[in-house]
């Protein structure tokens, strides 16, 4: 038989044991301010710049009389949509710039792919 001292509690496993916190839920609020994104992207911004940008390449590809004068005027468009782009992301709506810059890269990827075609046809470079 053991000591009455030595013998375990029937009550122990009832009992709730102390836990130490994991941090995933945090109890106390951070120790460091919250910043907030001084921008927000938002789905409507994204769509008005995807628009635009949609509209104004496909201004300037209708410039050009060949393929050559199409794909020339949707680079330089492209050039100056992602330079607005630009300006957008550092001082004014992300969103909207996200929008030109997708809308951007998808009208150049068409403009390569419609050479790219003219010159596996005919085996000749169309833009010199």
């Amino acid at each position: 038989m053991t000591h009455p001292a030595f013998r375990p509690d029937p009550a122990a496993g009832m009992r709730p044991m102390p836990r130490t916190p994991s941090g995933l839920f945090p109890s106390a609020p951070p120790a460091q301010p919250t910043y907030r994104e001084p921008h927000q992207v938002s789905g409507a911004g994204v769509a008005a710049g995807g628009a635009v940008a949609a509209g104004w390449l496909v201004l300037f590809g209708l410039l050009g009389s060949d393929l050559t004068g199409y794909a020339r005027w949707t680079l330089f468009a492209g050039a100056v949509a992602w330079l607005t782009s630009f300006v957008l992301v550092r001082v004014g709506d992300r969103g909207v710039a996200t929008g030109i810059a997708i809308v951007t890269a998808g009208g150049w990827s068409i403009a390569a792919a419609v050479v790219a075609l003219r010159w596996s046809g005919t085996g000749d470079w169309p833009l010199w």
